[in-house]
């Protein structure tokens, strides 16, 4: 048994109430490891999951955190494909904003040589994310023209890496009209355009004609109906967030959240056939409980020999408030990480 730290909710609610606490973490059960956590992934689940506002948020007391990366503290009487000392990176289905957890061997995986801690927590959500929703649901193919949202993000950024692994077009969208530079220059997109007012006649200018077939949507509301609305024949929307639901604020703002649900586009099923279109969405704790579908996927991303993820901030344990807020207000670029100490 040993001492960790750990931010825990009492409940869901407000972000305001996550707290620093020590807590006894028991030895490893016989088909568990030890991790002692080096760096922590941020993701926009997180945040709702803290907020109440995402469907598999755990009842009462929960740790946050999806995804982390470390080395192997102890292993269980079972395990034999670790030893201590291993360089891992991992997902857990919450739990993850700790010095040290205990999860089944399944869920880590090496650390790729040359990589660091912070890299290794940035890889495994947003890799996978990307990876089934263009892949698996999106029928990625060469030439594929391709829009992507929050394209200066974790899911962004690799999404588009991709992309260009297949040979498709790519179109980024950003909030922020300062990120777009990153993205041509550094990150390879073929055109990044702004979300504003204009957006789908920027979209439209630059499709330069070409059919949108794939677009990687997270943002909802009227850019959600916008992209539909220029969306192809046999084109495909995969839905994977909602950004348009988040708040700067530590708990949701309840008044504009019902306003924005009220409002929200409603795409009628009857009419799919007639535009030929396709809406699809998933959430990554389904593929998390497909254990052996979650591998398969990994080692297919794997083969692609991505760079690993930019990591845009990194915030020591101490601050993982700070960290927080600063990942909700969607200014940076890449992942934002958390090391332990």
């Amino acid at each position: 048994m040993l001492q960790r730290q750990v931010y825990r909710m009492p409940r869901a609610g407000s972000i305001n109430n996550l707290a620093l606490q020590t807590e006894t973490l028991p030895a490893p059960a016989p088909d568990e490891v030890c991790v002692q956590v080096k760096a922590i992934g941020l993701n926009f689940a997180d945040i709702f999951a803290m907020q109440g506002l995402y469907s598999a948020t755990p009842k009462g007391a929960f740790v946050p955190g999806l995804e982390f990366s470390g080395e192997i503290a102890a292993v269980g009487e079972q395990v034999t494909t670790w030893k201590i000392g291993d360089k891992v990176m991992g997902v857990t289905r919450f739990g993850g904003y700790t010095t040290h957890l205990n999860i089944d061997q399944r869920y880590v995986i090496p650390l790729p040589a040359g990589w660091s801690y912070e890299e290794g927590a940035g890889y495994l959500v947003q890799g996978l994310t990307a990876y089934y929703a263009l892949t698996q649901l999106g029928a990625l193919e060469p030439n594929t023209t391709v829009l992507i949202h929050s394209a200066a993000g974790g899911v962004g950024i690799l999404a588009n890496r991709i992309c260009k692994k297949y040979g498709a077009y790519t179109i980024g969208t950003v909030g922020n009209p300062g990120k777009a530079e990153f993205l041509l220059s550094s990150e390879g997109y073929d055109d990044v355009i702004v979300r504003d007012s204009e957006f789908e006649q920027r979209l439209r200018t630059a499709l330069h004609g070409r059919p949108l077939q794939l677009i990687m949507e997270c943002i909802g509301g009227d850019i959600l109906q916008q992209g539909w609305n220029m969306l192809a024949p046999m084109g495909r929307m995969v839905v994977y967030g909602n950004a348009s639901f988040t708040t700067h604020s530590s708990k949701p703002n309840y008044p504009k959240l019902i306003w924005r649900y009220l409002w929200r586009p409603k795409i009628d099923p009857l009419r799919l056939p007639t535009e030929n279109k396709s809406l699809m969405g998933f959430n990554l704790i389904y593929l998390y409980e497909q254990t052996d579908m979650m591998h398969r996927l990994l080692r297919e991303l794997q083969a692609l020999d991505l760079k690993p993820q930019y990591i845009g901030q990194v915030f020591p344990f101490g601050q993982m408030h700070e960290a927080i807020r600063l990942f909700q207000l969607g200014k940076t670029i890449g992942k934002v990480v958390v090391t332990t100490p």
